[in-house]
């Protein structure tokens, strides 16, 4: 991997709840994760259904990386997104899951 080129991941271990919850809030951020779940592979950042534009939906994927949600890696020119399921559950047990059944729930 590219050091350079790959953006940091912070350590599951040392982000607290109230961060994670921070970016949890958002619907937008819960349905990617809800799609990341659902995915066979990982996706990448342009293969979301996303009612943002690219620049708000790269926010949102920041967001999600610094919260310790996902891991973001380049496939080539892509940038692709996979879900730090098992590290995330070992410290926060229940949540990720909880959160993706919440947002599968429709708004309003």
């Amino acid at each position: 991997m590219d050091a350079g080129r790959n953006p940091h991941h912070p350590d599951v271990r040392a982000i607290d709840l109230q961060r994670v919850l921070e970016a949890l809030v958002d619907p937008v951020r819960r349905s990617i994760l809800a799609q990341l779940s659902d995915a066979p592979a990982d996706i990448a950042c342009g293969g979301f259904d996303l009612p943002v534009s690219k620049s708000t939906a790269t926010h949102h994927f920041r967001v999600l990386r610094e919260a310790g949600l996902i891991r973001q890696y380049y496939a080539g020119t892509s940038r692709m997104n996979a879900l730090r399921r098992d590290e995330f559950e070992a410290v926060f047990p229940g949540l990720f899951d909880a959160v993706v059944i919440a947002g599968r729930v429709p708004q309003g």
